[in-house]
């Protein structure tokens, strides 16, 4: 694996990070006229058609093993979106995605062998902490959407597992298949609780956008960078993901950050630009 290619593709995630946050800002916006779910099912449907429009999937031949992978990886994609917007139906999306980060974190956890790594784990365990209003008397923290959230973790540790090793000899046209398989999965939820509100023109243009910046933009890009990435690196570059979540709530839905959510943001970026440098400097040279 050349470093070069460890950079490029660490840039490539990073912006699909800055557009998955700012679609699921806007995404909330969908929330009153057809739910959660009816914003996932949207939102997963009108990227598929982009993605297979675009990269037109069928011309390409899986083998068997690939084609589970593709399977897993779009259903945990699935799952994972329906996780989530309803998570932040309840919470603050800075908190909803510092609270997923779980996943990516026990991903990073699993391959961890240098003392430097665990270094850069604790401090962004640390930075979730502060992240997390407990012990705050608001309200805005509740069960359902804690647990929602890290079910939306653990989702997130499938996609990024599945994600690489769908992608093997892949590109692109695995995330056209595989956006398919989710939107397929969130379909009939969406369906059942928004029904034709969904086919609203009014609300359709505000879709597309979240569609493509959720959903096309980021997962082609995430396809495009996985199977030249760590997994290791992936998991622990999305420590990132909490900050950009906060930010733009703050930006977008005037969500408004406390000093220790600020602070935790802080040790969040360093924890993840750290193991960035750390891990692409130890990444084994390829064999000739």
């Amino acid at each position: 694996m050349r470093p070069q290619s460890v950079v490029f593709s660490v840039v490539l995630v990073a912006i699909g990070m800055v557009f998955t946050q700012t679609g699921a800002s806007f995404a909330k916006g969908l929330f009153p006229a057809v739910g959660p779910a009816g914003a996932t099912a949207l939102r997963l449907t009108l990227a598929a058609i982009v993605l297979v429009g675009i990269f037109r999937p069928w011309r390409h031949r899986l083998d068997r093993r690939q084609w589970r992978f593709v399977l897993a990886y779009g259903a945990v994609m699935g799952a994972m979106n329906l996780f989530f917007y309803a998570a932040i139906q309840t919470i603050p999306l800075g908190v909803a995605v510092a609270l997923e980060f779980t996943g990516p974190l026990a991903v990073a956890l699993a391959g961890s062998r240098k003392p430097l790594d665990f270094a850069w784990i604790i401090l962004a365990v640390a930075g979730l902490a502060l992240l997390l209003p407990l012990g705050q008397s608001s309200g805005e923290i509740g069960l359902p959407g804690v647990l929602l959230a890290l079910a939306t973790g653990a989702c997130w540790a499938g996609y990024i597992i599945f994600g690489q090793r769908a992608g093997i000899g892949g590109g692109p046209h695995i995330t056209a298949l595989g956006v398919s398989i989710a939107a397929v999965i969130a379909l009939p939820f969406g369906i059942a609780t928004a029904g034709t509100a969904m086919l609203d023109p009014a609300i359709l243009p505000v879709a597309l956008a979240v569609a493509l910046l959720s959903s096309a933009i980021p997962y082609a890009l995430d396809m495009v960078a996985l199977p030249h990435i760590p997994s290791r690196l992936f998991g622990i570059l999305m420590s990132g993901q909490p900050a950009l979540g906060a930010l733009s709530g703050f930006l977008i839905l005037n969500e408004v950050l406390n000093p220790w959510q600020l602070g935790g943001i802080i040790a969040i970026i360093v924890a993840s630009l750290g193991a960035t440098v750390t891990i692409a400097r130890n990444t084994p040279a390829p064999v000739a």
